[in-house]
Order: structure tokens, then C-alpha cells, then sequence
């Protein structure tokens, strides 16, 4: 976008004029041929009340911290901001979320960068289809959003090792979020990379980003003083010259500050509020107050209960932000979903892995719905907004559709022979170390373990996350971080011992990030011998992965399938697609694929019991439907109208 300066062009004045007047009668000829609705949304874009267009904007100062106060050039600007992740919302539906956002009466949009997913394989980067960022960024700036962007490296995000690409793990020595030699040479390439696409969307290049955050909640991990500060030159010696901000909740405030940039809070009681900000007033003084993530509600993990934030307690809190003076940033404004295998884990006392769904008990749901807390906020944010609020816009249809009845089928061990070839290997490799993917190994998904045994015995194995054993083709059990050893029955003669192992979810946050190496870990044991000559297949379960099932692969469905198996069906959509939820009720634990979409994992202990299937993935006519189950299948896939998100427990 260019820039304009009147006053430095006093000579092209009435050509400015003639442009402004050109530029109406273009937006009027616009609204005249589109009546109705249409109209409606040119006015949403355009925001009249408080943004001139951005190539008649002077921008000389960007948004400073100024006393007490943020200033945005010379006027006094709080941030009212939502977070929204490009990355877990279907691209044919930004726009909707970014619209409901402005009509809540926020003014600013923050997400996070995850570059796990940008840059997959070293060196090669993705900004295509649904994480393409500049467009994005571009649409909040459409819509009338500022936009601060918080791009790591390190995102926590309850995201697969917090946003950090695994191929970081092929280093034995490795110290992630440190400036180890091997980490920050990769951020370094990384950063010219994207920055270099960042840089034009800043404020003072014409774009909306107004601000950038330096790392992630730095303080909780601090394993290196002199990592902060080389982020923050690393974005600048990159050319980003606009406010940096840090980021810290309770545990990590007092060691998460980094000169050049305003610290802010993340919280989610209005009883931490006072505690921080009296603490920020000792170490960085009269400065302007934000909290970057006021939550609005949490994550869940398999075999816990759906977590649900009171909208009364969220509006009581984020009344006491504003009325303390703070900015404030609702953390999520719309979670999304964890689509494929991108959800994260924890590890504190037990391994617990988060759910496909990221709803977060949000302020909008998982497919963009409204709830109590954007009623209550929207007419909050309305009351001190000086101007009326755009209309929210009408919510996406949902259906249920007829049930889809598995006709196909095709084992795993009848697929292998379609699959890459194995890795041969005299031990056990983890994921990331597989020599594939161009040297970058397994990031997603199962791999499957293969060996010869002559004799039974005590198994034992070091497996992350979570291996189902066999012996030929019958399952005898699972290996995970509680059942470490299993009983091999009486085999005859030389027998394939199986080892599907599943990467559930690499750790997001905590100390323990530089141990998330999945698969087998080591040898693994029989009778305390360590066994030899492995195959290894990488199920990563991309789309070219089923590229490789033809039609003549697979089989009529049996009356008694051979497990883990994967399914396949015909969804019929008569009409214009709408969202749906798919229910696998009578199924037990895997994937669904829609249209070679990955949905994500559902798992029968919960709480998730649906999974979001977005109507922008679907065509209209025969829609193909595949399902990998490890264990158990039921007789149909289901469609809902609602979703399911598991037994409520209230958050304290």
C-alpha cells in the first residue's frame, strides 16, 4: 500500500481532491449495482467512523507507548483486540469471523505464526491456501481491524511442540528457545524468510500491523538470558519497526522482560489483575497497561471434561480491565480447530494430549456461532465505543446429513504394499529421525514399527505416545508412558512382532520441550535382548498418502474387518453444502478424512464426542468419506446439526 504525505506534496493537492471525489462516485457506482446485502458489508469493510483509507493516512509514529497511555500518531488509542488463528479457521470463512469480530466492537486482531507449518521441511516454506498470512493480514485490514502479530518462533498455542517444527529434534543436542548454535541459525533462516513478508504489512508501510511480540511467555521457560534479547534484534535487524511487546502470565513476569519492549499480562480472573499490574508499575513505570490474553475459556484434553468459562465471570473481568485503564486482548476471541494432527500436549505429572476441537468455550464456537459472552461483550464494547456498531453478521447454516454407510475397506497390513517403501534400519529410529521427507523426517501422525521374533517373553519400550502391539496380525495390547512392558504369547517359528506407534501430540509447554521425540525412543526389548532389523513405515497420512489407494485397492467392507483399518464411503450433498458435525458412535479411536480434508482424531473416552466439518469443504454431488480406525468401527458415520464438546466442569 502506498504512502501519502499532503503536506509534504502541497503541489498535488487538487489532484488529491480529484482523486477523493473520483474514489466516491467509484464506492457509490459499487453500491448501487450490488443492493441489499451487499451494501451492508461494503459499509461493515469501510470504517467510517474511525479510519480514513489507508493511502490517505500520514504515518509517521505508529502506535507508541506514551505514559499511561498507547497513541496511535497523536491520538490516544486503546486496544480492544480478539485472537484468531488463520491456521485453524477454514479460509473461505476469515471473512465471517473477522466480521463478527468488528461487530463485537473490538478494533485490533492478534494471531499467532506457527512455524511448524510454514516451513514443514528445512528451507522449504508454505504461505499457500490456508496459511497464507498476508492475506489474512490484509483482510483484517479490510474489514477495519488493526493487527498485532505474534510470531514467535515459539508459540505455545496448544499446538504440536508449540509451533516448532520437529526436524529441530534430529539434533541429539538441541536446546530449543535458547541461542544453542543449531537453534537460532534455524530461526535465523526462518525469520529472513518471514519477515520479509511481515515487513510491508507494518503500519508504517501502509499495513495494519501496529505491533509485534517478542517470543511467547518467555518467563515460564527462561533457560537462556541472552535469548530474549537476541529475538528482539532479530526482528529488528529484519526491519520491523513497530511497538514490540512481550507477553508473561503470574509464573513468569518477573523473568519474561526484555528491554525495548512493554511487558503485558496474560490472566484470566480479575484477581490477578491488581497483583500484575502493580508489579509491572515497579519494573517498567508509567507505561500503558495491556492484557494480551484475558482468556475466555481453556483447552481439553482426551479422557478430561469439556472446560467452560461463566460468560458472567468473563464479562465482570474484562469490565475491571477496562475500567483499570487497561488494553485488553481476548484470548480466544474464535478458537477453530485443531485440524490434522496439529494439537498439542501437556506433561506435569501425567501425559495428557489436547482434543481435535479448539472451540476454547471462546466467544464465538468452534464453527463461528454466537454465545452468551459475545452478547454480553458486544453490548459492552458498544457502550464505550462513541459510535454504533456495525450489524452482526447472520450465522452460517448447519444440517445433518444422511448417515454414511462404509462400503469399502482396506486393512493396514493389505495397504502396505501401496505405501513408500519402509525404512530399513538395524535399531529403531524415532520419527524425526527417518531419513525421508528430504532429509526432515516424520513431523504428524503413526508410524509402524517391524520386526521378526522367534520366541515369547516380557516386551519392553520406550514409546511416544502410544504404541498398539501385534503379533502377526491380532493386537496383544498397547505400550504408552504408563504401560511400559507387555507379554508376548507363545509364537512358533520365525512371527512379525508390530508396533503402530502414534505421535498424539507433542508437548507445548513447559521445560520438558526438548524431549518430544515420538515414535520408538531407543531399543526396545524382548526378555531384556534388544531386537534387531527393523521396517519402518511412515503413516504420516498426508493427501498424496491416499493418493496411492486407487480404486482398485480396495475391498467390499467384510462382515469382520482385520483392524486398524481404513474406511471408505460416499457423502451425497444435494443442496449448496452447509457445516455439519460428524459423530462416530460405536467407533473407538482414529481419523477422519473428508475429500482428503483431515478433520482430525476423535477417541471414545471424550470429551469430544463430534468433529467439525466445515461446509466449505464439501461438494455439492458425492463427497468421499475415509475414516482410519485402530481398533473397533461402527456401522455408520453420523452427521449432527450440534456439536458435542463432552461434560461441562466449570473453570475456577
Amino acid at each position: 500500500m502506498p504512502k501519502w504525505n499532503v503536506r509534504q506534496r502541497p503541489g498535488r493537492m487538487l489532484g488529491l481532491l480529484l482523486l477523493v471525489i473520483l474514489s466516491f462516485l467509484v464506492l457509490r457506482r459499487y453500491l448501487h449495482l450490488q443492493p441489499g446485502g451487499c451494501d451492508r458489508e461494503v459499509a461493515r469493510r469501510v470504517n467510517w467512523h474511525r479510519m480514513t483509507p489507508l493511502w490517505m493516512r500520514q504515518r509517521r509514529l505508529g502506535l507508541q507507548a506514551k505514559g499511561q497511555n498507547f497513541m496511535l500518531e497523536d491520538s490516544a488509542f486503546w486496544i480492544f483486540g480478539g485472537s484468531v488463528h488463520y491456521f485453524r479457521v477454514p479460509r473461505e470463512y476469515w471473512r465471517d469471523r473477522l466480521l463478527k469480530m468488528k461487530a463485537c466492537g473490538l478494533n485490533t486482531l492478534t494471531t499467532y505464526v506457527p512455524w511448524n507449518l510454514h516451513e514443514p521441511e528445512r528451507g522449504r516454506f508454505d504461505f499457500s491456501g490456508n496459511l497464507d498470512l498476508e492475506a489474512f493480514v490484509l483482510l483484517a485490514a479490510e474489514v477495519g481491524l488493526w493487527v498485532i502479530l505474534r510470531p514467535g518462533p515459539y508459540i505455545c498455542s496448544e499446538m504440536d511442540l508449540g509451533g516448532l517444527p520437529s526436524w529441530l529434534l534430529q539434533d541429539p543436542d538441541m536446546r530449543l528457545r535458547t541461542t544453542y548454535k543449531g537453534f537460532a541459525e534455524a530461526v535465523d533462516l526462518y525469520f529472513d524468510h518471514l519477515m520479509a513478508r511481515v515487513v510491508p504489512l507494518q503500519y508504517k508501510h501502509g499495513g495494519p500491523i501496529i505491533a509485534v511480540q517478542v517470543e511467547n511467555e518467555y518467563g515460564s521457560y527462561n533457560k537462556d538470558p541472552a535469548y530474549m534479547p537476541y529475538v528482539k534484534k532479530a526482528l529488528e535487524d529484519r526491519g520491523i519497526v513497530e511497538l514490540l511487546l512481550t507477553s508473561d502470565n503470574k509464573d513468569g513476569l518477573s523473568k519474561g522482560i526484555v528491554d525495548g519492549a512493554l511487558a503485558t499480562i496474560n490472566l484470566q480472573s480479575q484477581n490477578e489483575l491488581q497483583f500484575l499490574t502493580t508489579f509491572l508499575l515497579s519494573v517498567q513505570g508509567v507505561q500503558p497497561r495491556m492484557v494480551m490474553e484475558c482468556w475466555t475459556g481453556w483447552f481439553d484434553s482426551w479422557g478430561g471434561p469439556h472446560s467452560i468459562l461463566d460468560s458472567s465471570e468473563i464479562l465482570e473481568t474484562v469490565s475491571a480491565i477496562v475500567d483499570s485503564g487497561s488494553s485488553i486482548n481476548l484470548y480466544m476471541f474464535h478458537g477453530g480447530t485443531n485440524f490434522g494432527f496439529i494439537s498439542g500436549a501437556v506433561h506435569l505429572q501425567d501425559y495428557k494430549s489436547d482434543v481435535t476441537s479448539y472451540d476454547y468455550d471462546a466467544v464465538l464456537t468452534e464453527a463461528g456461532d454466537y454465545t452468551a459472552k459475545y452478547t454480553g461483550l458486544r453490548e459492552f464494547f458498544g457502550s464505550i465505543s462513541g459510535a454504533p456498531l456495525p450489524a452482526p453478521p447472520d450465522l452460517l447454516p448447519k444440517t445433518a446429513y444422511e448417515p454414511v454407510m462404509p462400503a469399502l475397506y482396506l486393512s493396514l497390513w493389505d495397504a502396505l504394499p501401496y505405501l513408500e517403501e519402509p525404512v530399513t534400519s538395524e535399531k529403531p529410529l524415532n520419527m524425526e529421525n527417518l531419513p525421508i521427507n528430504g532429509g526432515n523426517g516424520q513431523s504428524f501422525g503413526y508410524t509402524l514399527y517391524e520386526t521378526t521374533i522367534t520366541s515369547s517373553g516380557i516386551l519392553s519400550a520406550c514409546v511416544r505416545d502410544r504404541g498398539q502391539v501385534f503379533v502377526n496380525t491380532v493386537s496383544i495390547g498397547f505400550l504408552d508412558y504408563k504401560r511400559k512392558k507387555i507379554v508376548v504369547p507363545l509364537v512358533q517359528g520365525f512371527t512379525v512382532l508390530r508396533i503402530l506407534v502414534e505421535n498424539c501430540g507433542r508437548v507445548n509447554y513447559g521445560t520438558n520441550i526438548d524431549d518430544q521425540r515420538k515414535g520408538l525412543i531407543g531399543n526396545i526389548y524382548l526378555n531384556d535382548s534388544p531386537l534387531k532389523k527393523f521396517k519402518i513405515y511412515s503413516l504420516d497420512m498426508k493427501k498424496s498418502f491416499f493418493q496411492r489407494f486407487h480404486a482398485d485397492k480396495w475391498n467390499p467392507l467384510p462382515d469382520v474387518p482385520v483392524f486398524p483399518a481404513f474406511f471408505l464411503g460416499p457423502l451425497l450433498v444435494s443442496v449448496s453444502p452447509c457445516d455439519t458435525f460428524v459423530k462416530l458412535e460405536g467407533w473407538e479411536k482414529g481419523v477422519v478424512f473428508i475429500n482428503g480434508q483431515n478433520l482430525g482424531r476423535y477417541w471414545n473416552i471424550g470429551p469430544q464426542e463430534t468433529l467439525y466439518l466445515p461446509g466449505a469443504w464439501l461438494d455439492q454431488g458425492l463427497n468421499q468419506v475415509i475414516v482410519f480406525e485402530e481398533k473397533m468401527a461402527g456401522p455408520v458415520v453420523q452427521f449432527t446439526e450440534t456439536p458435542y464438546l463432552g461434560r461441562h466442569q466449570y473453570m475456577n
